[in-house]
């Protein structure tokens, strides 16, 4: 009965450690123009959001979490379950259904896109830093869609 006790002790202690190791956090994707699929990625490292530029729309390091969802006109919300961090959102609607950013030959996107605090950077995406958004508990942000 004592090593029962025991184990009940550690699964409650356990259960509430796990309390607030995750926050649901809210992405509404705004000026959506036309049908497509949105393609969401959360990016936990610096270096994988500066150098991302829409080539692939898949996982890769430095993406923690993220969904390609077929959307129409309007808006679009996803809760994504995160810790505690540093975290920088980019989004693309991919018209044209290619699994890429399309742009002109002068690398100018074709297709919508936008970044979370609705950070803008100059000849490509903008830094983590302006971008970057601190998950402490559950939250909401918006993407407008340039």
């Amino acid at each position: 009965m004592k090593g029962f006790s025991r184990l009940l002790l550690g699964l409650l202690l356990f259960s509430f450690a796990s309390v607030g190791w995750s926050h649901n956090v809210k992405i509404t994707v705004n000026n959506i123009v036309e049908a497509g699929e949105i393609h969401i990625a959360i990016y936990d490292s610096k270096d994988a959001f500066e150098q991302d530029h829409g080539e692939q729309g898949r996982p890769a390091p430095g993406i923690v979490d993220g969904v390609v969802v077929p959307v129409g006109q309007g808006s679009f919300s996803h809760t994504f379950d995160l810790p505690s961090g540093n975290y920088a959102v980019g989004v693309f609607h991919d018209v044209n259904r290619n699994n890429r950013l399309d742009t002109n030959l002068f690398g100018i996107p074709k297709e919508q896109y936008g970044f979370s605090n609705d950070a803008s950077g100059s000849f490509g995406p903008p830094s983590f830093d302006d971008a970057a958004i601190s998950v402490t508990k559950d939250a909401r942000y918006i993407v407008n869609l340039r």
